[in-house]
C-alpha cells in the first residue's frame, strides 16, 4: 500500500536538466511533487528527496562537486542520516558521492565518450526504500545518458558494498562506461539513500519509455522506484 498525501522534494541546481521529469514521476506514483530550489535552507516538511539529472553548476571542478556544498545539502545530507530516503539520479548519484552519503565515485566513461542508450539493469537488492516493488534478479530496461558514469571504489570498498548488500543495481548485457563490477547503482547501509546512473524518471510513462517486447515506447520499468518510495514510507 503506498502513502497517502506523500510529498517527495524534487531539487533544482543551475544546470539540473531532468527536474521537471522528475517531478512528473512522483506524481504518475501517486505522490505530490515538491520543488527544492539548490539554495533552500529547508526541505519543507517533505517525507522523500530525489536529486535529478543535468549538470550542477555546469559540472566544474568534478561533476556534484559544487552541487554537494549548496545550501539544500546540507539539510538533505542530515535528513538522509536520519533516514529521509533519497534517490539520486545520473549528476544527483554524483553528488551523493561527493557528499559521502554513498560509497565510490564517478569517473569519465572509458571509451571517453557521451553515451545514450536504453540499458538493462538487473536488480540486486529488492530491499531499499526505492525498489520494493522490484524484484531481486528482476531485469529492467532505463535510459542511460552520461560523460562521467563510471563507477570506481578501492577494491576494499567495493569487498564491503558487495558483501553488504549496497550493490542495488548491475549493468547486463553491456557495461556502458566502464564501471567496475558492472554496478551501475548502489545504496547507504541503511538502504534508504539509493543512487544510479541510468534516469528511471524517462520510463514511466507508456509512449515515453524505451521501447519493449516490440512496443515502440511502451516501457513503465522506472515507476517502480517512485511506487517503491511510497510504500517504504507506510512501512517506516
Amino acid at each position: 500500500m503506498a502513502a497517502t498525501g506523500a510529498r517527495i522534494g524534487v531539487v533544482t541546481f543551475p544546470g539540473s536538466l531532468d527536474d521537471r521529469d522528475a517531478q512528473r514521476a512522483v506524481r504518475l506514483a501517486g505522490a505530490e511533487p515538491v520543488r527544492l530550489w539548490h539554495a533552500d535552507a529547508d526541505l519543507h516538511g517533505v517525507d522523500a528527496v530525489v536529486l535529478p539529472g543535468g549538470f550542477s553548476y555546469g559540472d566544474y571542478l568534478r561533476c556534484g562537486a559544487i552541487a554537494r556544498f549548496a545550501p539544500v545539502m546540507t539539510e538533505v545530507v542530515e535528513a538522509a542520516r536520519g533516514g529521509l530516503p533519497v534517490l539520486g539520479i545520473c549528476n544527483g548519484f554524483q553528488i551523493l558521492c561527493e557528499a559521502h552519503l554513498l560509497p565510490g565515485a564517478l569517473i569519465r566513461n572509458d571509451h571517453q565518450r557521451f553515451i545514450c542508450r536504453d540499458q538493462q539493469l538487473r536488480v540486486v537488492n529488492s530491499s531499499t526504500a526505492w525498489t520494493t516493488d522490484l524484484r531481486t534478479d528482476q531485469v529492467i530496461t532505463i535510459p542511460l545518458k552520461n560523460g562521467e558514469g563510471g563507477f570506481v571504489a578501492d577494491d576494499a570498498t567495493l569487498d564491503r558494498i558487495e558483501g553488504e548488500g549496497q550493490v542495488v543495481f548491475r549493468y547486463e548485457g553491456l557495461n556502458p562506461n566502464g564501471s567496475l563490477r558492472d554496478i551501475a547503482g548502489v545504496s547507504n547501509e541503511r538502504g534508504n539513500v539509493v543512487g544510479l546512473m541510468p534516469h528511471p524518471e524517462h520510463a514511466v510513462e507508456p509512449g515515453f519509455g524505451p521501447d519493449m517486447g516490440g512496443a515502440p515506447r511502451s516501457g513503465t520499468d522506472g515507476l517502480a522506484l517512485f511506487t517503491s518510495v511510497l510504500g517504504s514510507l507506510v512501512n517506516a
